[in-house]
């Protein structure tokens, strides 16, 4: 689905998102969410551009729903922010690139001793 994404699984989630040294935003998406391909090139782009603050990833819910399950994706798309391993944010809904990046801004602010649990 991307060419700058990382693609994970539900078998990779552990060693490239919660062990990962940097903010990761993972968007869990599906092949039939009609928004989450809306939405996908922006998040390609947001990748391309090599940003130092966030890396992204998605994982598609159908072929990986533990996953899904596990941070209570219960609509599509969702997108959440993990930094030390942890969930620090979660952005639902398709958003232009102004919108999604100022909600990545805002997930990364929270400070780190706010509890954030999901």
């Amino acid at each position: 689905m991307s060419d700058h994404a990382l693609t994970i699984t539900d078998d990779s989630f552990d060693e490239l998102v919660l062990k990962n040294t940097r903010p990761i935003l993972v968007d869990f998406w599906a092949p039939w969410c009609v928004p989450c391909k809306k939405l996908s090139p922006i998040l390609d782009e947001i990748a391309a551009e090599g940003s130092d603050k966030v890396a992204i990833a998605k994982l598609d819910i159908e072929a990986n729903p533990n996953s899904a399950k596990s941070y209570r994706v219960m609509s599509l798309p969702t997108m959440v922010v993990f930094r030390d391993g942890e969930p620090i944010g979660r952005i639902t809904g398709a958003k232009d690139k102004a919108t999604l990046l100022k909600d990545i801004d805002a997930a990364l602010s929270v400070s780190e001793d706010t509890d954030n649990s999901m």
